[in-house]
């Protein structure tokens, strides 16, 4: 996988994906479905790992010895046998200190191939569709973590 390229540099105004060209609502109900169920993996950089270990006022070895597992020589973490995160205890024990992949939910380029992408993550999330209008712009950034923060 290539790493980002400046955005200055390379970023062309390209055709946006028809599928959010008049934005999508989403606002995030805090219940915890994304958090939940299925296995997966929650990826966690460097940064997030030092941040999220300030939070819960832990150092980062005790948190990662804890919280987290190697896989493939990143760091993602850790989930019951059930598939629920580690971090989710009747909410987001780390909401203010997520890892960028769960921020940027449910703006996915899986999710938004076609409506029918869209709608299916609906079924499971109650904040699709509802609260704040973003924008292109503002989806394109959760899309391309190098085009700005969130």
């Amino acid at each position: 996988m290539k790493g980002p390229k400046s955005a200055k540099s390379t970023h062309k105004k390209k055709q946006r994906n028809p599928m959010y060209k008049d934005g999508l609502r989403f606002e995030c109900q805090r219940c915890g479905s994304c958090c939940r169920g299925e296995p997966g993996v929650v990826w966690m950089t460097k940064k997030e790992i030092k941040s999220t270990s300030v939070s819960l006022g832990i150092s980062t070895d005790l948190f990662i010895k804890n919280h987290a597992r190697l896989i493939n020589g990143r760091i993602s973490l850790l989930e019951y046998e059930n598939g629920d995160c580690v971090m989710y205890d009747n909410g987001c024990r780390i909401y203010e200190t997520r890892p960028r992949q769960c921020r940027t939910f449910p703006f996915w380029d899986s999710n938004l191939k076609n409506r029918s992408e869209w709608e299916e993550q609906k079924r499971t999330c109650p904040g699709i569709d509802k609260g704040k209008l973003h924008t292109p712009d503002e989806i394109e950034k959760r899309l391309r973590p190098e085009l700005g923060d969130l």
